[in-house]
């Protein structure tokens, strides 16, 4: 396979994984250490994501801080756009910290965004600026907004109703 070209049966190997991380973890129990040494793209942190509409265009910020842009990938395949990458701890790095308490989250990092089924990749920008990465889908924003549906309550007694 080609550098940089991700696996098509990447998904597949994250459920095998997970599902050996489960076994592990129901034979051996839980170690927080052996947890953080098998992390996958199943077990990674999701980074706090906004999503919204601006003039017509579908806006998905995702704060990374601490990143720089050269460390976040984004990627766009099948309807799914996805923004991955790695964040290191100071221990990481030899500082020679000794923590007291941890609250920030580190290690592989990965958020996967369904997009309207028409986008194109070229409907698609992205900027980053002080650790948020700001996508804009052009046009990404359909025309209707929210449609309520009738809820039928097969409850015994009860009788159909639409709430709202």
């Amino acid at each position: 396979m080609p550098e940089g070209e991700r696996s098509p049966f990447e998904g597949v190997t994250d459920f095998f994984s997970e599902l050996k991380r489960m076994r592990q973890i129901g034979t051996h129990g839980y170690e927080h250490a052996h947890e953080d040494r098998d992390r996958t793209h199943a077990t990674a942190w999701v980074p706090a994501t906004d999503i919204f509409a601006r003039n017509g265009d579908l806006v998905i910020r995702v704060e990374v801080a601490g990143q720089r842009p050269e460390d976040v990938h984004i990627t766009f395949t099948q309807g799914i756009l996805t923004v991955s990458g790695q964040r290191s701890t100071e221990e990481d790095t030899g500082g020679g910290e000794s923590f007291y308490i941890r609250e920030r989250f580190h290690g592989a990092f990965r958020r996967a965004i369904t997009l309207p089924p028409d986008t194109d990749d070229s409907q698609i920008t992205a900027e980053f600026f002080n650790g948020l990465v700001e996508i804009t889908v052009r046009g990404g924003v359909s025309g209707g907004g929210p449609r309520r549906i009738a809820l039928k309550d097969k409850s015994t007694g009860a009788e159909t109703r639409t709430l709202g």
